[in-house]
């Protein structure tokens, strides 16, 4: 008798449901077994899309069927590329710093980047757009400026929390502590760090707990519809 697909990815999709939930009664080889496989699995679909969607379409594929020009300049990646193969051996690992200077030096310039244009100036405009009186939010004009002063105040604070200059020893006996305006700012800020961890711990645990009641209705549905 012909087994339905559905029937087999639905038994494995169970094992390994019942596998993740073992991590319940202890850290066990069976959890391990299943993070491992997890883990296999990402990695060779990481692979796959890599060479599918980024080496072939732009480097096997120019070097093959490109331009003279095309392959003069996918010299340099390659060469940079096969230097990293260096790094395996510690007596030759000098030979690959150069890539990996390059990487380091263009992931920290995305990095810092993403960091301005998706976060600080985003959050700097937001607060600033708050004020705004002609946005039509459907709140009265004092409760908006309510909501926009505690959201400038709490993106302060929070500035102020993270702070870490201190008087001159010249200037004050008490080395290492901060005036009485900056401990009084940075406690506010410290509350709304509090408060923002607090938000995000219930959204992790709402997502997992959306997670496990899936889980439940998954293997609800299996047996039942079997």
């Amino acid at each position: 008798m012909q087994i339905s697909l559905d029937l087999i990815t639905g038994v494995i999709a169970f094992v390994f449901t019942l596998m993740v939930f073992s991590y319940v009664l202890s850290d066990n080889p069976v959890f391990r077994a299943a993070l491992h496989i997890f883990i296999g699995v990402s990695a060779g679909y990481a692979a796959a899309v890599t060479w599918h969607q980024v080496l072939v379409p732009r480097l096997v594929e120019p070097l093959i069927n490109g331009s003279m020009v095309e392959r003069g300049l996918l010299v340099i990646p390659v060469l940079l590329g096969l230097s990293l193969l260096f790094k395996v051996s510690q007596r030759a690992a000098s030979l690959g710093s150069a890539a990996m200077a390059f990487l380091v030096g263009t992931g920290a310039a995305v990095a810092i980047t993403g960091a301005l244009t998706g976060t600080l100036f985003p959050q700097f405009m937001a607060a600033i757009g708050r004020f705004d009186m002609s946005r039509s939010s459907g709140l009265a004009a004092a409760e908006q400026l309510a909501y926009a002063s505690v959201a400038l105040l709490g993106t302060a604070v929070t500035l102020v929390y993270f702070q870490f200059g201190v008087r001159d020893k010249s200037e004050t006996q008490t080395s290492g502590r901060r005036n009485t305006v900056i401990r009084i700012l940075a406690y506010l800020g410290q509350i709304f760090v509090a408060i923002t961890f607090g938000a995000l711990f219930a959204g992790v645990f709402t997502a997992a707990l959306t997670a496990l009641i899936e889980r439940t209705d998954f293997i609800i549905n299996l047996f039942t519809g079997f």
